[in-house]
């Protein structure tokens, strides 16, 4: 197994990230402060990618209804994240919750047994 699929950052407006791993499953959180369920968006492909789409968006002007502001640094953020999930990965079963600014995402093991490449045999002519 690839040990390192979750290492390195690719810029600081990567949310944080712990990686836990037992017997049975992979447990991804993300720091998503402030974020809805409805602003997340987690996509696996068929072959055991899985992408995570975060879009925050806040008002870029200094006023709104009820404050006037004098400095404003919340804005509109897009974070696009793409992983190799590993082999033993069961990309089919994967399940997500975001609560109190922490995205959970369980990513069950496929049983060693289960995990054996299927072989086909090409007849020769």
């Amino acid at each position: 197994m690839n040990d390192d699929w979750f290492t390195g950052r690719t810029s600081g407006s990567v949310p944080a990230l712990n990686v836990i791993e037992n017997e049975k499953d992979y447990e991804l959180e993300f720091a998503v402060p402030g974020l809805k369920k409805e602003e997340l968006n987690l996509q696996v492909d068929n072959d055991g990618v899985m992408s995570i789409s975060m879009v925050s968006k806040q008002e870029d002007s200094k006023t709104d209804n009820k404050r006037n502001y004098i400095r404003r640094e919340f804005s509109y953020q897009r974070i696009n994240q793409s992983y190799i999930l590993p082999d033993d990965a069961d990309h089919k079963n994967i399940k997500a919750k975001v609560e109190n600014g922490v995205l959970t995402i369980n990513i069950p093991k496929v049983p060693a047994e289960s995990q054996a490449k299927a072989v086909k045999n090409i007849a020769i002519e």
